[in-house]
């Protein structure tokens, strides 16, 4: 069988959880190892469950893990957001929501898997708040202080959404929290404050393995935050460098994302006693 179809026998389910008083769309994923530790999946800054595509099925069928895949508040069909969101969203998404999502959710061993803004969310966590059943981390382009070149990047999307086609193109996913979606990310990184935007004080206390994909051509963010978090990380990090590749590896280089975050979870289940 091929992945895509492995991923099409894997069984998922929509829902929702209310955590801290707010209801939050979720996926479920199930996972045909009963040992292995659940994939949680955090979304980028203009992402949601429906924009992972099937990347986490895929995932799933090939690690045989079960997985969540979660849209925070303000994203997909969750429950919408106050706008301007603080710059300190990634925070309060890391220490206050992630725990009790998991808690909720009734999640033992963990693995994080995130995505830019959900990259930085799962390193906040994991050296701040980290829970004993977390196992690893997987981050795709994540961030861990502001550069210019991202700011720059996100102000070059307030024109295409403005004009209506980006948002246009985002309301497919959000429904009627697009300007929540948008605007909850696009001001916070645009805010003046945001370039002493800086989490790089939680890595050393990050004490379980990492595994890094960013992209070559990542217009987002330079190749100082993987030396950043490769230096300061409390724990062995992996990175995998990919060629042809922007912002989004899962989507723009998915066979080998595929094939480096399933190796490296497969031997984070080998080596974990059960």
């Amino acid at each position: 069988m091929t992945v895509a179809e492995l991923a099409d026998s894997v069984e998922s389910e929509l829902g929702y959880l209310e955590v801290n008083g707010v209801k939050l769309e979720v996926k479920h994923i199930a996972g045909r190892n009963p040992n292995a530790p659940t994939l949680i999946f955090l979304h980028e800054g203009l992402g949601c469950i429906e924009i992972w595509r099937d990347f986490p099925e895929k995932l799933a069928a090939l690690t045989g893990c079960p997985a969540l895949v979660y849209n925070r508040q303000g994203y997909g069909r969750s429950a919408p957001c106050e706008v301007p969101r603080p710059l300190t969203y990634m925070h309060i998404e890391a220490i206050e929501v992630l725990p009790k999502l998991l808690a909720v959710a009734a999640i033992g061993d963990h693995i994080l898997v995130g995505h830019s803004d959900g990259g930085s969310i799962s390193l906040i966590h994991a050296g701040s708040c980290a829970t004993p059943g977390l196992k690893a981390v997987v981050t795709m382009a994540p961030h861990v202080f502001c550069e210019e070149l991202t700011v720059t990047s996100i102000a070059q999307t307030n024109s295409a959404y403005e004009s209506g086609k980006l948002r246009e193109g985002l309301a497919k996913y959000h429904h009627e929290n697009v300007d929540c979606a948008f605007w909850g990310w696009n001001k916070a990184w645009l805010a003046p404050a945001s370039l002493q935007w800086n989490i790089e004080k939680y890595l050393p206390e990050i004490n379980v393995p990492q595994l890094l994909l960013q992209g070559e051509d990542d217009q987002y963010g330079s190749v100082a935050q993987v030396e950043s978090i490769a230096a300061k990380s409390g724990a062995s990090v992996e990175v995998r460098m990919l060629p042809d590749c922007g912002h989004s590896p899962y989507k723009e280089q998915e066979s080998q994302s595929l094939s480096f975050v399933s190796e490296f979870i497969t031997l984070i289940i080998s080596t974990t006693p059960h």
